[in-house]
């Protein structure tokens, strides 16, 4: 593989208290400043980024396996607020201090709960998926995208069954693709990002859909924390030619006004692809967050 994807380079699993198993991916030094990887729709933690970047920049990232994807035991009632939960122990049995997070995609609402819950010192939020039910976004919607918020709204539960009988790997990977942009797609469908994308995504359907689902019911629903309160720091990025329907709409502005410490990058010359291709940016503006001593 290229220098935008390698294989994770450390894999580990821990019991909870409640006895589920918790899985994760790491890639960098072992005793960098932890990174927790909120990752994108459907995914395990085995699709990274950044790992050149890793060890000059003295961070460690950590992509953990959401309940029900890939070696995650499923949460029989998952929401945000439970993925805190499993979060704050993680990081009380592994004694991380100082503790950032990324969130691509469909994982920047679990990204937002870790902040909302202070639970991290900063969060990256890179093509991530916007509050899509907030009165000010959902105007802006695919109509596509507006059915769903609608369907949930009225019955969250059968919303979640009809997409855990009709979801599949490979067609929640069609619909990447479909949405793509053209720089995207090319990147994509290469042979490096393309594998460990549909790798990450074999994995995370390992146990069936259900977790796929459920996630993808909890980031259309609303979300358990204000933006509003949010007070660590928060870089928005997203790329200018970033076509997806399930991305935030304008390209995070209405986030970046919602929340009290952001900062708002569009690149105009990137797409949804842009956690790879800036990998370095992305991760060293998410460091200066945090003042070592």
């Amino acid at each position: 593989m290229n220098n935008l994807v390698t294989p994770p380079e450390r894999q580990a699993k821990m019991q909870l208290y409640d006895g589920r198993m918790l899985a994760w991916s790491e890639w960098g030094p072992v005793d960098g400043l932890p990174v927790l990887f909120c990752t994108g729709a459907g995914m395990s933690g085995w699709l990274g980024f950044g790992a050149s970047d890793l060890p000059g920049l003295g961070l460690k990232l950590i992509a953990i396996d959401r309940p029900g994807l890939g070696l995650s035991d499923a949460h029989p009632n998952k929401t945000l607020s439970s993925w805190v939960d499993d979060m704050r122990e993680f990081i009380q049995v592994n004694d991380l201090h100082d503790v950032l997070a990324v969130g691509f995609s469909q994982g920047a609402p679990f990204a937002f709960a870790l902040a909302g819950r202070s639970l991290v010192k900063a969060i990256a939020i890179v093509s991530g998926q916007d509050e899509l039910a907030h009165p000010r976004v959902r105007p802006l919607l695919h109509p596509d995208v507006e059915g769903m918020i609608a369907a949930v709204q009225q019955d969250a539960m059968k919303f979640e069954q009809h997409f855990s009988q009709m979801a599949t790997q490979e067609g929640l990977w069609q619909l990447i693709i479909g949405m793509s942009a053209q720089r995207d797609r090319a990147l994509y469908e290469s042979d490096t990002l393309g594998e460990a994308y549909q790798r990450a995504l074999k994995e995370g359907f390992s146990q069936g859909a259900q977790g796929y689902a459920r996630d993808l019911a909890n980031a259309l629903g609303s979300w358990p924390v204000e933006l509003e309160d949010i007070t660590v720091p928060v870089d928005l990025w997203y790329g200018g030619l970033d076509t997806s329907t399930v991305h935030s709409p304008d390209f995070g502005a209405i986030l970046a006004s919602r929340l009290p410490n952001a900062s708002h990058t569009v690149d105009p010359e990137e797409g949804g692809s842009i956690l790879w291709t800036r990998s370095y940016d992305i991760l060293a503006k998410l460091k200066s967050h945090v003042s070592i001593t």
